[in-house]
């Protein structure tokens, strides 16, 4: 849109690993965060500050806080950047000051994409017509790492379901018993074996919730056809590439997953009380979500397999560049508007 423009970005050191070596981003900037879960980290703002300095040095002419809603924390973080504009949302622009240059109301609907690329528009770039498709190119060593795995559970490529629960609200997860079924009449009706994933630990964790409650009693069950996966996000990512498809509840890893070849299905409930789909849907070519009215484990399996059907056929696309020294690819086609706590 701006091929003049040089874009740097800000970012925690959580989730600036995902834009690092993208193509359009000049350099990632990385901060500590002071809160990791429930946990405080005090000299996490002290190392922040050599950062803020450096930034201002930049000069740049715009910041833009990326995020559909207001953030308090983020507009006042990128107004210490001092960039000559500042975009964001905000309720009452006053209570940030001048330097808040371009404060837009914020939305009272749409998808957060939509949102964030409605913050381009005081810059003089219009939103695209088209809805934008995630894409995430696949490192080579995490692509090996799935082959390795797989060939050790003589597992095949595309021949498997990945199955995720990690979410931070139980409510969008999926039940040990609708677990079980799903994986059984996978393996049944479609000769599909399940990799399981979760999040280990307690659901009163400190720094995540995690899924011990739900796992456990699938993994006391030893089906053949289930494989346990507890790995770092990049390698979960690796199978995720390799799947048939995967069904996953609303978190990062379904929309890491909605940019791989065999696409999602995310889960959603309780949209009065949680985040909704309409603003946290997966987008992608093989992306799709089903939303309960309270409780994913309220969904039937025929509802479930019935939004499960057109991602269980052949994939959109096959992996490419797996060999050795390149990443894996998924680059989904934009035909459209496609269908994140």
């Amino acid at each position: 849109m701006r091929p003049d423009a040089e874009v740097h970005l800000l970012a925690n050191d959580y989730n600036a690993w995902v834009a690092r070596g993208h193509a359009a981003i000049a350099r990632v900037w990385t901060y500590p965060r002071v809160r990791d879960g429930r946990r405080l980290r005090p000299f996490a703002a002290l190392a922040q500050i050599p950062i803020g300095l450096a930034l201002r040095r930049q000069h740049f002419d715009a910041a833009i806080v990326m995020g559909g809603d207001e953030s308090p924390r983020a507009i006042r973080r990128t107004l210490l950047v001092g960039a000559s504009r500042v975009v964001a949302y905000a309720h009452d622009p006053a209570r940030y000051g001048r330097r808040l240059t371009d404060a837009l109301p914020v939305p009272a609907a749409g998808h957060e994409v939509d949102r964030m690329m409605a913050l381009l528009t005081p810059l003089g770039i219009a939103a695209p017509d088209r809805a934008s498709h995630p894409e995430y190119a696949l490192p080579q060593g995490d692509a090996a790492f799935a082959r390795a795995w797989l060939r050790e559970r003589g597992l095949d490529a595309s021949r498997y379901v990945v199955l995720g629960l990690g979410a931070r609200k139980a409510k969008k997860q999926p039940s040990t018993a609708q677990i079980l079924r799903w994986s059984e009449r996978l393996w049944r009706e479609r000769g599909l074996s399940t990799v399981f994933m979760w999040t280990p630990g307690a659901r009163d964790a400190d720094r995540y919730p995690g899924d011990d409650d739900i796992a456990a009693p699938v993994l006391a069950e030893a089906l053949p056809y289930v494989h346990p996966f507890r790995g770092p996000i990049p390698h979960a990512l690796g199978l995720m590439f390799h799947a048939r498809t995967s069904i996953v509840p609303d978190s990062g890893l379904m929309h890491f997953a909605a940019a791989s070849p065999g696409g999602v299905l995310g889960l959603f409930a309780d949209p009065a009380d949680s985040a909704p789909a309409a603003r946290w849907a997966p987008r992608g070519a093989r992306a799709t979500w089903l939303e309960a009215d309270k409780r994913v484990s309220d969904l039937t399996d025929a509802v479930v397999f019935e939004a499960l059907e057109p991602l269980l056929g052949p994939r959109a696309e096959r992996l490419t560049g797996s060999g050795d020294g390149a990443p894996v690819a998924a680059v989904m086609p934009r035909p459209g508007d496609g269908q994140p706590d």
